[in-house]
C-alpha cells in the first residue's frame, strides 16, 4: 500500500469509529464492523470543503485532522458551479447513515452489488472489503470523479469495477445483481435497475419526488419483475442524481399579477422541515412538478417570518408564520395540495415513513401506499427521471 494509507495516526481512529457505530446499533454484523475498522476513509477524502460562519467555503486536509475525518459527519469533497456560486457536487456520506444502509442491504457472501453513485469510492471500498472486489460494481456520471475514486481504491488496496456511465442506466453488461444501492436521490426508480436485479434482489434508494420530499425506500424484486417495499423509518437525504446530458432547469416565470387570494390554514407552514411525510404526500395530491420552497427572513434576527412556494408558471404562495395566513397569486393553487395531504395524514393517524410503501410495477403503473399494498390507501405516482 501507499504510505498515505499506512502513515500512523488513522488506524485507531478507524477502529474507534467502527466501535462507535456498533455501540450505537448502526452496525450489527461483525463483517461490517471489521470493514469500517479496516478501510482508511482519509484516502478517499484527502481534501475537505467546509463553509465558515459567513458561508465561504474553506479547504482543509484530512491528514491535519484525523478526528474529523473519522467522525459521523458528511464531508464535502468537490464543489461545482451552482449558478455563479460554489455548491457541493460530491461528498463522503455520514458513516452512521452508510452503516445503516449497508446493514439494511442484508448482503451475504457471494452477493453481487451494484452501487449507483461512486462519489469518493469509500462506500465501494467498504463493500469490497466485505464481499471481495469481484462482487462489487460502481458507476458515476462524472468521469473525473470515477478516475479519482479508482486511483484511491487502488491506493487502499481494492479493485472493484468502477465505470463512468449514467447511473439511471445501471450497468447491464455485468448484471444481474443481488443488490443495488444508490447513494444519490432519484425522482423515480429507473426501470433498468429492476431489469438488472436477480430473482430475490433488492434495491435501496433515496426516492425524492421533489426537493426534501421523500426518503430511503427498501424495495424487493417481485415475481413479475417489479419492485415493492417500504420507506425506512429514519430520514435521509442525498444529492440528486446527475446525468450525462442534463439540461438546465427552466426558470420560474414572473409572478402573475392579480388573482390574489388570502385565507388562514391549519396545515404546517414549513412541512418540508417539520412534517416531511406531509410534504411528500403533497406531491401526490396535485402539487405540480418544479415547485420550490423557501423562507422570508426577518432582516434583524435572520429568523424565518414566512414560508414560500413558487411554481414554474409564476404562481406563488406565502404562509406567514405569525398568524398562519396564506396569500396566493397566479393560476395554480399551491397550498391546497399541502392542506389535502395534511388532512389525509391526520386522518390516517399521522403515519411515519415506515407506514408508507412504494410499488414500481412491471407494467409501468407506480403507486405509493399506506400500510398494505393490497388493501391500503394508494396514490398513483409519476415523476420524471432523466432531465
Amino acid at each position: 500500500m501507499n504510505t498515505t494509507t499506512t502513515q500512523p495516526g488513522w488506524a485507531h481512529h478507524a477502529r474507534d469509529l467502527a466501535a462507535l457505530l456498533r455501540d450505537r446499533g448502526d452496525l450489527v454484523s461483525p463483517e461490517w464492523v471489521d470493514a469500517f475498522a479496516a478501510v482508511p476513509r482519509h484516502v478517499f477524502v484527502p481534501t475537505v470543503f467546509e463553509q465558515d460562519a459567513g458561508g465561504v467555503w474553506r479547504e482543509w486536509a484530512a491528514a491535519d485532522d484525523w478526528e474529523r475525518v473519522y467522525s459521523t459527519r458528511t464531508l464535502v469533497t468537490a464543489l461545482g458551479d451552482g449558478g455563479g456560486y460554489p455548491e457541493p457536487v460530491s461528498s463522503s456520506t455520514n458513516p452512521e447513515l452508510m452503516a445503516r444502509m449497508l446493514e439494511t442491504l442484508d448482503v451475504r457472501d457471494g452477493h453481487r452489488v451494484l452501487e449507483i453513485g461512486t462519489g469518493t469510492g469509500y462506500n465501494a471500498a467498504l463493500m469490497s472489503h466485505r464481499l471481495g472486489d469481484r462482487n462489487v460494481y460502481s458507476v458515476d456520471v462524472d468521469d473525473r470523479l470515477v478516475e479519482l475514486a479508482r486511483d484511491r481504491l487502488a491506493e487502499a488496496g481494492y479493485t472493484p469495477t468502477v465505470v463512468a456511465v449514467d447511473g439511471e442506466d445501471g450497468l447491464s453488461e455485468h448484471g444481474p445483481y443481488d443488490r443495488i444501492i444508490a447513494t444519490c436521490a432519484v425522482p423515480s426508480v429507473p426501470r433498468a435497475w429492476a431489469d438488472q436485479l436477480a430473482p430475490g434482489g433488492e434495491v435501496l434508494v433515496d426516492l425524492k419526488l421533489a426537493t426534501s420530499a421523500g426518503n430511503l425506500v427498501h424495495l424487493h424484486r417481485t415475481a413479475d419483475g417489479g419492485l415493492e417495499g417500504r420507506f425506512l423509518p429514519r430520514m435521509a437525504t442525498f444529492m440528486l442524481m446527475r446525468h450525462l446530458h442534463a439540461t438546465a432547469a427552466p426558470q420560474a416565470a414572473a409572478a402573475v399579477v392579480g388573482a390574489r387570494r388570502e385565507r388562514t390554514t391549519i396545515a404546517p407552514a414549513m412541512p418540508w422541515q417539520t412534517e416531511p411525510v406531509v410534504w411528500f404526500l403533497a406531491q401526490l395530491h396535485g402539487l405540480p412538478e418544479g415547485v420550490r420552497h423557501g423562507a422570508i427572513l426577518d432582516p434583524g434576527t435572520r429568523q424565518p417570518v414566512a414560508a414560500t412556494l413558487s411554481a414554474p408558471d409564476g404562481s406563488r404562495a406565502r404562509i406567514d408564520l405569525a398568524n398562519n395566513t396564506v396569500t396566493e397569486t397566479g393560476g395554480t393553487a399551491l397550498w391546497e395540495p399541502v392542506e389535502a395531504a395534511y388532512a389525509r395524514w391526520v386522518d390516517a393517524g399521522r403515519p411515519g415513513w415506515d407506514r408508507l410503501g412504494v410499488t414500481v410495477a412491471s407494467d409501468g403503473v407506480n403507486r405509493v401506499w399506506l400500510d398494505d399494498p393490497a388493501i391500503g390507501h394508494a396514490w398513483p405516482w409519476s415523476r420524471s427521471g432523466r432531465h
